[in-house]
């Protein structure tokens, strides 16, 4: 499945709800359920469906497999109902994916943990300190954690942050997690896996470096803004992650490309680190890191006000976001 979160306007208010993409149109998942259970003969289905496949994506994956299963049951069923089905009260089940508006697929994480586990990434910018990869790099997988309020979806406008003179694109893959575990193995963390999408972790590069010389953070240089999506993937859906191509655009013009499977460290050995004495819980976002090249900094080339910063990767999309030109910034 590939997993939205969309907005609903209703006289009450604008809601935001999950769903899941099938082709040009978005499956609003709960409510589905909620006519599949009324249609078996359920007296309370949407009590029911509330319970079971709940109507916002944090909810959904906090429901674990079971949920998900019974959310690919839901799809299956909208599908095969066609175009014209409701819910039991006559509610939208099938929207125009081009008429509502797409927010991050997961807008509320728990937490969020980046990595950098790419080699050429982080030899390219111990090489522009005049530093070798540190030793400690090889012995476990590193992260910071970032700041899981300042989520932003795809298509967002982003307001220029704190007067940098260096604002960065970071091209990443992402994995959320999908079930409560403690010291998870390796060889077992893939099933803690609900899915994956793109990520860009913006930087003020010069804010970073300086409070980074005190030997903290990444902090406020990081902390404004990271993006993710457009959707979630389910694991089904990608069945060699080595194989997929990353790719950043910038007002349509490639500045990076790479392959995912020259990552060193693994989802999986990132989960197994995390999970040491620690709980991962169901919504927890875990970046990649960039992937080599997959930054201005490495490039040395930066962001500008007005310009459109794209990233690929497929099947997952393109997650776009457009830098505020001075007369847009506020709101």
């Amino acid at each position: 499945m590939k997993l939205v979160s969309f907005q609903v306007g209703t006289p009450v208010g604008t809601f935001t709800r999950a769903g899941a993409l099938h082709g040009d149109s978005i499956v609003d998942l709960n409510m589905a359920y909620t006519r599949q259970l009324a249609e078996q003969g359920e007296s309370q289905p949407r009590r029911l469906a509330d319970a079971q496949v709940p109507a916002t994506m944090l909810e959904l994956l906090e429901g674990g497999p079971s949920a998900m299963v019974a959310a690919r049951g839901a799809l299956a069923f909208a599908v095969q109902a066609g175009d014209s089905v409701t819910g039991p009260a006559g509610e939208t089940i099938l929207y125009d994916a081009s008429g509502v508006h797409l927010t991050a697929p997961l807008p509320n994480p728990p937490s969020l943990r980046d990595f950098i586990a790419f080699e050429a990434h982080i030899a390219a910018t111990s090489k522009r300190r005049g530093q070798p990869i540190p030793p400690e790099w090889y012995k476990a997988p590193v992260y910071y954690k970032g700041n899981h309020r300042t989520i932003i979806g795809p298509d967002h406008l982003l307001n220029w942050p704190l007067n940098t003179q260096k604002l960065d694109y970071e091209l990443e893959l992402a994995c959320v997690i999908g079930r409560k575990g403690i010291d998870i193995t390796e060889r077992n963390a893939s099933e803690y896996i609900a899915g994956y999408t793109i990520m860009n972790d913006f930087s003020a590069r010069d804010i970073q470096f300086q409070e980074m010389a005190c030997r903290l953070g990444p902090a406020k240089g990081k902390d404004f803004a990271t993006a993710i999506g457009p959707c979630i993937v389910t694991p089904d859906e990608i069945p060699d992650l080595a194989s997929l191509q990353m790719i950043a655009r910038i007002n349509g013009e490639v500045w990076s490309q790479g392959r995912f499977g020259s990552i060193h460290w693994s989802f999986s050995q990132m989960i197994e680190h995390v999970s040491r004495g620690e709980a991962v819980y169901p919504g927890d976002l875990l970046g990649s890191g960039t992937v080599g090249g997959g930054c201005g900094l490495e490039l040395d080339r930066y962001l500008k006000p007005g310009d459109r910063v794209e990233l690929e990767i497929q099947p997952i999309g393109i997650l776009g976001t457009t830098i505020a030109a001075p007369s847009e910034r506020g709101g």
